[in-house]
């Protein structure tokens, strides 16, 4: 294991002292990139200034231009609607007061503001183009897509600049998924009394709008949450199905989520192509993800759902055998998870929010089994939190990554999304250590 986090002596202090510590700091860098108003990005190959607007969110604060980290900086539906739940989890838990309410209202304004955007203005005032330098000209959307990019199609936009303006560069599009899993965020903080009526009426309409365009589009191919394949995805049904509830579609969604599951490979297949060929990533972290952001009732499709767990184990087994790290993991702890076999994506992995990710599906499943089932979930979701203990350098801040080979943090640092999928994990485990307390 590298030296910057995995090989060093243990701290003295256990476990539940690093969570409590580790979750403030989380909360702290969490924080940073919402309304991230200080911060101004220079893309002059774009001939960019781009400053941050009150209620955006972006993925990473740090300035970076594939340098060699990724340029994050920008408006992700869903890892905005991700990092606003777990903004919701800090509130109800007490450790932050009105601040949080005031951020969601930002994010709720700015949001709503973003229905404004309007690619035809581009293309009516093509002067920007002249600002674009010359290698960076192969890069710029066309024409034929920016003229489309207004009105409701703006919400199949996969990110914006925080700026609220259109993104230009060629990116997969369309995406689905993360208005419906803005949708369920909205749907949690308007069940909190504090919000005032204004606020709640806001929330409320952009909550409609989303769902009438999940509704539209549930059906329609789309890009992946890695933004790599277009197709049918069991992350965005999934969202798409708990963000409906009741609707009439949900049959239909269900149904095609039930498709999914692969009995020769005992898991669920994580896509379906939209060219019919066969995907080598269908064994994929994103089916736990989708558990894990949706925690649908019942048992389909639900952190209660035994193929989910199948899935879980199958994913255990992969990345045990495929990473280096994993190999030389210490005993109490869990296999650092990626995204998928064969993952080329910087180090190809590990990645914190999946390890994270696998941890908080055992503490949502320990919630929902008897009470003599539990204590082995929890055990299996602190082994995964002591994985991401070792792979957190002293300062406690997340990249996206961990290579799979060294441990050294990788791709983008202080990701917004891995933050928030720490304090989800840690709120989960309070959850289900508190109520396994009660049942016994």
């Amino acid at each position: 294991m590298n030296t910057e986090a995995g090989s060093e002596p243990r701290p003295n202090f256990g476990l539940e002292e690093w969570l409590e510590s580790q979750y403030h700091h989380c909360a702290h860098q969490m924080l940073r990139g919402i309304s991230a108003t200080d911060i101004i990005k220079q893309r002059p190959g774009f001939g960019q200034s781009i400053q941050a607007h009150v209620g955006s969110v972006v993925a990473s604060p740090v300035l970076a231009s594939y340098d060699p980290d990724p340029d994050y900086f920008f408006h992700w539906y869903r890892d905005s609607a991700v990092v606003m739940d777990a903004l919701r989890i800090l509130y109800e838990r007490g450790t932050l007061g009105d601040e949080a309410v005031q951020l969601f209202g930002e994010f709720v304004h700015f949001s709503l503001g973003l229905d404004q955007v309007d690619g035809r203005v581009l293309v009516q005032h093509p002067e920007w183009r002249e600002r674009v330098q010359p290698d960076f000209v192969r890069h710029l959307r066309p024409d034929t897509e920016l003229v489309q990019a207004y009105g409701e199609r703006i919400r199949s936009e996969t990110r914006l600049n925080p700026d609220g303006s259109l993104d230009i560069s060629t990116w997969a599009r369309p995406q689905h998924d993360g208005i419906a899993t803005r949708a369920l965020t909205l749907m949690r903080w308007l069940q909190q009394p504090a919000l005032d009526p204004a606020l709640r009426a806001g929330a409320a309409r952009l909550l409609h709008a989303d769902l009438e365009y999940t509704r539209r589009h549930w059906s329609q191919p789309c890009y992946d949450i890695w933004e790599e394949d277009l197709g049918m995805h069991y992350y965005t049904l999934c969202t798409a199905a708990a963000a409906l509830g009741d609707d009439p579609a949900r049959a239909s969604i269900d149904a095609l989520l039930d498709g999914f599951w692969d009995n020769e490979g005992g898991y669920y297949h994580s896509r379906t192509l939209a060219s019919g060929a066969a995907s080598p990533k269908q064994l994929d972290i994103a089916v736990i993800l989708a558990a894990v952001h949706t925690d649908l009732p019942g048992v389909r499709h639900s952190p209660a759902d035994p193929r989910i767990h199948a899935t879980l184990r199958c994913l255990e087994e992969l990345f045990a055998a495929q990473y280096p790290i994993n190999a030389q993991r210490r005993a109490g702890c869990g296999p650092a998870m990626g995204r998928y076999a064969g993952d080329v994506y910087y180090s190809g992995g590990a990645y914190y929010f999946s390890t994270l990710g696998a941890a908080e599906l055992c503490y949502l499943a320990a919630c929902r089994v008897a009470p003599e089932a539990a204590q082995p979930w929890l055990q299996r979701g602190d082994a995964f939190l002591e994985t991401v203990r070792a792979f957190t350098p002293a300062t406690g801040d997340l990249s996206e990554q961990f290579d799979q080979k060294t441990g050294a943090q990788s791709s983008s640092r202080n990701l917004t999304w891995s933050y928030a999928a720490f304090i989800t994990a840690v709120a989960a485990r309070g959850r289900a250590t508190a109520g396994n307390l009660t049942k016994s």
